[in-house]
């Protein structure tokens, strides 16, 4: 008899324990989609700026400043490197912008990429 009661309590602990197993995977995946959103929507935020910034093929001192303030940026949203390349080299060119380098910016902008 006590046999029995053992079992009759262990099988609700073991569906309770499976079903605690299957909400936290649930649950990890809910949060790795989320996180993959929101680090995308951050990518595509800074691409956003960068390409606004150089689709006039004309990069003014402080359009400049402000790419060489996003390289960290954009590497770490994971923008991809056809972006953060030319985007790095405008950043160290100092004074004169390499305009090879804003017409890859400009390629890698335009929406046929």
């Amino acid at each position: 008899m006590k046999k029995l009661a053992a079992l009759c309590l262990l099988v609700p602990v073991a569906a309770l324990l499976a079903g605690c197993s299957q909400i936290e995977e649930t649950a990890g995946g809910i949060a790795s989609d989320a996180a993959s959103q929101v680090a995308g929507a951050a990518a595509e935020e800074v691409r956003s700026q960068v390409c606004s910034l150089v689709n006039d093929g004309n990069v003014s001192a402080r359009d400049r400043e402000i790419l060489g303030g996003l390289v960290e940026t954009a590497e770490t949203a994971g923008v991809p490197s056809e972006i953060t390349g030319p985007l790095r080299d405008i950043a160290a060119a100092g004074d004169q912008v390499p305009a090879e380098s804003v017409e890859a910016l400009n390629e890698a902008c335009s929406p046929s990429s």
